[in-house]
């Protein structure tokens, strides 16, 4: 039995990996493995797993997790580990071996490696130390100070040993590698100055003096704008230690070893750590940015931000074509780009970055969640169509149909299409979904290939289909938050939220034409409230006001506050937001789906985890467990520790339900 902490928290036995639950039960696991062997007292829980004031029953649901946990556990065999959770008083004990906790094995390896006397044994170690690392510490916690904390403790280890294998390549002349090990820390930490000074140094001795200046320019840049101050002592140091020896060396600053420049954004190939494939580094090119109006500029790193892999890599390019030519066929399957689509600048950036991160050598995933209606879908395939250049070997769709009428797409389906869509004879594909989703990731392991997933339902619907290689990228979306594929497969979330007053009624504008919108502003307010903010009820509303011309906005605003009436009307014939609704209720389980149903009775749609039990009847711990389990598929909003809000159209749709003759049960 091993138990990870340098990652998402996780229990692995012989037989598999263990379900530890929602997040607040990893969290308590978490806290009794950075204090193993360790009594942690009631209290200390509580004040780490909220951040704010906790609720009134907070000691029961900490009871509750911990049993569940020992459970958990004694199912895994733990006594044959020599693993016990016991209860003291108001506290808890985990006992177990340390070395079974990864963070504890990294520890002990970090101090036996002595870069500086012994590089040659240092480097393995350091390496296989690096190696327990799967993601950023303490993944899956609640977000709370403490557990912060804890993680930014344990990240700052990591980088500790980062820079003491690099000084071990060094000690030992190699010089190229341990630049590699640095610069992908460095994108990722760009204030860290001892490191950037380390990365200049490195880049130095291997010729790139002009690739060194920069990276100063850059961070003193960064560190002006960021923090208003100017460099330290360690990268002043570092940047006059190069001046010093350019000096000397009789070459002007900037100039390589050949005397030829390359601060003017010439790409090289840079291995990664582990020897892997190279990536196309681009020192002073502009990094992938969003434009006022919203279109992306795919390029390479930004000096202002301190670098950055673009999503255009060189590296796997002839392989790439190579892959190409023996398919015979490059796949263009995304959908037309949506209609009149507007904003979304920020989620637009935070895709780009998320899926030009190739600093791992791993193929970079990002998931599109949010609540039915939000426009996910249009989100997801308008980055696509932007960066469709950054893919040339093809672009691949498919609709998961999580949540969509009948059962959802199986991984034989998708994958039979994606491959016949690659150039596969129909009799070679084949007919299990293990082998046809290996066959898939051999084929495009060289490719540059983007594939969007859309309207997925739960990790292990996708987990198959993910492409293999560094330079394919996979963007998913859903109503889940899909944190089984942040946990196991690294990927980034990416949150949509509902539209603001300005951005809602631009939409309006947008399909109706600026001037119906402008002569009545307060309308136009009003229905973007009326609406959630959801763009497919908005875009429902101007449908209707479309049909009639001769309709004020505040004819249609008027008719809206009917509350009977408002699902109806943001309904288009074959969609709608009831309909988009209703397909998530399918989903819930009996038990969530009461509970859903409950907290539409609530008077403003704000309730907290007592007043949700009372309302469903429920005790404590299992209203909390439907609530996180609601929050997660976006049926309500966790805004704050124990504060839950369920959106109106939500509320209006549970009701409407429950008037249907149905037994109080949205899900029947």
């Amino acid at each position: 039995m091993e138990f990870s902490l340098l990652g998402p928290i996780a229990v692995t036995t012989g037989s598999g990996e263990l379900s530890l639950g929602p997040a607040k039960r990893r969290s308590v696991l978490a806290l009794l493995l950075l204090q193993p062997n360790t009594t942690v007292p009631l209290e200390q829980l509580i004040d780490s797993l909220w951040e704010d004031e906790p609720p009134e029953h907070a000691r029961t649901v900490v009871q509750g997790h911990v049993s569940r946990l020992r459970a958990t556990l004694a199912e895994g065999g733990a006594n044959g580990y020599g693993i016990e959770l016991t209860t003291h008083g108001s506290a808890y004990l985990l006992r177990l071996p340390e070395e079974l906790i990864d963070a504890h094995r990294f520890g002990e390896l970090v101090t036996l490696a002595r870069p500086e006397q012994a590089p040659g044994d240092a480097v393995p170690l350091l390496r296989e130390a690096l190696g327990l690392w799967r993601g950023p510490a303490l993944t899956g916690t609640v977000t709370s100070p403490p557990f912060a904390a804890a993680a930014h403790a344990l990240e700052e280890r990591r980088l500790t040993a980062v820079e003491a294998l690099a000084r071990a390549h060094g000690a030992l002349g190699e010089h190229e590698q341990a630049a590699a090990i640095l610069y992908s820390a460095a994108v990722n930490h760009p204030l860290r100055e001892g490191l950037i000074a380390a990365l200049m140094r490195a880049l130095f001795r291997t010729g790139r003096q002009s690739d060194a200046l920069e990276w100063f320019h850059r961070t003193r840049r960064l560190l002006n704008e960021e923090l208003g101050v100017d460099p330290g002592e360690r990268l002043s140091g570092a940047y006059e230690e190069i001046l010093r020896a350019e000096a000397a060396s009789g070459r002007p600053a900037g100039a390589t070893a050949g005397g030829r420049s390359v601060a003017g954004g010439e790409r090289r190939r840079v291995p990664v750590q582990g020897g892997g494939a190279g990536v196309g580094v681009s020192p002073a090119a502009g990094a992938a940015r969003v434009d006022a109006a919203g279109g992306v500029d795919a390029g390479g790193v930004d000096a202002a931000r301190g670098g950055g892999v673009s999503l255009g890599t060189e590296g796997g390019t002839a392989g790439a074509r190579e892959g190409a030519g023996r398919a015979g066929t490059t796949p263009r399957l995304l959908p037309r780009p949506p209609a009149r689509f507007l904003g979304r600048e920020h989620q637009l950036a935070v895709l780009t970055d998320a899926l030009s991160d190739r600093t791992t050598g791993e193929s970079p995933l990002a998931v599109v969640a949010g609540p039915a209606g939000v426009g996910k879908t249009a989100c997801a395939v308008q980055w696509a169509h932007l960066h469709a250049a950054a893919f040339p070997d093809g672009q691949l769709f498919a609709d998961l149909r999580g949540f969509g009428e009948g059962d959802e797409a199986p991984p034989t389906e998708i994958l039979r299409d994606f491959l016949l869509a690659l150039g596969t004879p129909p009799e070679r594909v084949p007919t299990s979904a293990q082998a046809a989703s290996a066959l898939f990731r051999s084929l495009v392991t060289d490719r540059r290939l983007l594939v969007v997933l859309d309207n997925a339902r739960h990790s292990a619907q996708v987990r198959p289909l993910l492409p293999g290689g560094p330079h394919c990228a996979t963007v998913v979306t859903s109503r889940s938050r899909l944190d089984g594929l942040v946990a196991t497969d690294c990927a980034r979330p990416v949150g949509l939220q509902v539209l603001g007053h300005e951005e809602g009624a631009a939409l309006l504008g947008a399909m109706l034409g600026p001037e119906r919108v402008d002569e009545d502003p307060a309308a136009a307010r009003e229905l973007v409230d009326l609406c959630d903010g959801l763009p497919l009820a908005l875009r429902a509303a101007a449908a209707q006001l479309t049909a009639r011309p001769r309709w004020r906005l505040a004819r249609l605003t008027a008719a809206l506050r009917d509350e009977r009436r408002r699902l109806a009307l943001l309904s288009a014939e074959d969609t709608g937001i009831a309909k988009a609704l209703r397909m998530s209720v399918a989903r819930l389980s009996a038990d969530d789906a009461r509970l859903l149903s409950a907290l539409a009775t609530s008077a403003d749609g704000h309730l907290n985890a007592s007043v949700a039990a009372a309302l469903a009847g429920y005790d404590p711990e299992r209203t909390q467990d439907g609530l996180e389990r609601l929050a997660e598929m976006h049926l309500v909003d966790e805004e704050a520790t124990d504060v839950y809000t369920i959106s109106t159209l939500t509320q209006l749709f549970a009701r409407d339900e429950r008037g249907e003759g149905r037994g109080g049960d949205v899900a029947k």
